[in-house]
């Protein structure tokens, strides 16, 4: 059952990207990449090699459909190695083993700087990779930024809907 959610969300987010979202260009810099709100969804305590694959999976979709070779997969792959991480520091120690990961169950603070401490690496390692050169500064800075805002953004009004 968990293959068959995996997969449809999966499907759902290429999707969305591919069709709408990829698109969407905010001041010409930001672009909403919502699909890194899939490695938020893995609850505490979920086999990291498991969310290695699926992570990497996703990007790997996503790199096919967007002609970006290998970015969106590595930065995937980084964003769910870092999901246990970041997740350990605002869950007490005494959670549930296999809590689900959401604003009601961290707190909207709490969830708010985990959104965006996760959607800001995993956007700084993506136009990293596709820029591959630091050439023009600026518009590097101002995509990370604005791209890190807009996804987070989508992500908690997303997560708003969630119940």
């Amino acid at each position: 059952m968990d293959v068959l959610k995996r997969l449809l969300l999966i499907f759902l987010f290429a999707m969305a990207h591919v069709l709408v979202l990829h698109r969407i260009h905010v001041f010409h810099f930001a672009t909403p990449l919502l699909y890194v709100y899939f490695v938020l969804l893995f609850p505490r305590n979920y086999p990291r090699w498991s969310m290695l694959l699926w992570c990497f999976l996703m990007g790997l979709v996503i790199d096919m459909f967007s002609n970006t070779p290998g970015v969106a997969s590595a930065s995937m792959t980084l964003a769910g190695v870092l999901q246990p991480v970041f997740l350990a520091l605002f869950l007490p120690r005494d959670a549930e083993e296999n809590m689900p990961v959401s604003a009601a169950m961290l707190g909207i603070g709490k969830y708010i700087v985990l959104v965006l401490a996760l959607t800001f690496i995993f956007c700084l390692v993506y136009f990293t990779l596709e820029s591959f050169s630091f050439f023009d500064w600026a518009y590097w800075i101002e995509s990370v930024f604005g791209t890190t805002l807009l996804t987070s953004s989508l992500i908690l009004a997303f997560e708003g809907f969630r119940k």
